[in-house]
């Protein structure tokens, strides 16, 4: 596969009836409209990339769930979630920060794999005011409920809509590595960026 060579395709993204464009051959263009696309997830819920696979280690385990992306700041190379702190997500972050994301948006045909440094926010100043904004939505119940996550529902009495916060948390997540694999009728292709540089890779 030549990387530098030019496919005509159709942007997933495009109108209707619209002109076929080129598929991004510039590694510097392609890192960029990963990121950019990253942006338009954490505002779009119907993007494939909103929601998330977060891969972390339990003991001697692996351990996953989906979580929604909610924060990108492409700048700092950080991406941010919520979460319950009594989640067992938070404990295995504790014990070993890094860990995996993994996203695929079927309107792309973009997989990314995303090596990250996780770290927990419970910070007042940090946290308040995303709970604010939170908070009068359904989403709020989660942190709300008197169970943490994982435990057997049994009679228990909510705290009252607007109730302390003290369950929500931030999760900021560092990207250290991107590995980004496009699916196409002329070719998978796939490519690498992090600290060291870009590069084209075999899919």
């Amino acid at each position: 596969m030549n990387p530098e060579r030019r496919r005509p395709t159709h942007d997933p993204r495009a109108p209707q009836g619209t002109t076929p464009v080129a598929r991004i051959e510039s590694l510097g263009l392609l890192r960029r409209a990963c990121w950019l696309e990253l942006e338009r997830a954490a505002q779009e819920r119907d993007h494939g990339w909103r929601t998330l696979a977060l891969a972390t280690v339990d003991a001697d385990r692996a351990d996953a769930r989906v979580v929604i992306l909610r924060e990108v700041d492409a700048a700092a190379q950080c991406l941010r979630f919520y979460t319950d702190a009594r989640s067992r997500k938070v404990a295995q972050i504790g014990q070993q920060p890094l860990g995996t994301l993994l996203a695929w948006c079927p309107r792309l045909s973009w997989q990314l794999r995303l090596q990250v440094r996780l770290r927990i926010d419970t910070e007042e100043r940090s946290v308040q005011p995303r709970w604010a904004r939170l908070r009068m939505t359904p989403a709020a119940q989660d942190y709300m409920s008197p169970l943490a996550p994982g435990l057997p529902l049994v009679a228990a009495e909510r705290e009252p809509d607007g109730g302390p916060r003290t369950n929500f948390a931030v999760v900021h997540a560092e990207v250290l590595g991107v590995d980004w694999l496009e699916l196409h009728a002329d070719g998978p292709r796939r490519a690498r960026f992090d600290a060291q540089g870009e590069v084209w890779i075999q899919p």
